[in-house]
């Protein structure tokens, strides 16, 4: 490997929507993520909607179609 052209790994905190943190290497210092493995409905076995309305839906809401 060439010195001096790859980034500095550090530790980063990974922060998820529900509130679960956890520690990786990474080359940021800080990492926000939407779905973890403690709040993903594969391991949880829980479903979760995060779209309460289908596309076709608000496009018809957003252009006035029936």
């Amino acid at each position: 490997m060439k010195k001096g052209i790859h980034p500095e790994y550090m530790t980063c905190t990974v922060t998820c929507t529900c509130g679960h943190t956890f520690e990786i290497l990474s080359n940021k210092p800080t990492l926000r993520i939407e779905v973890c493995d403690k709040c993903h409905p594969f391991y949880t076995g829980q479903e979760r909607n995060l779209d309460t309305g289908g596309k076709v839906d608000k496009f018809k809401k957003k252009y006035g179609l029936k």
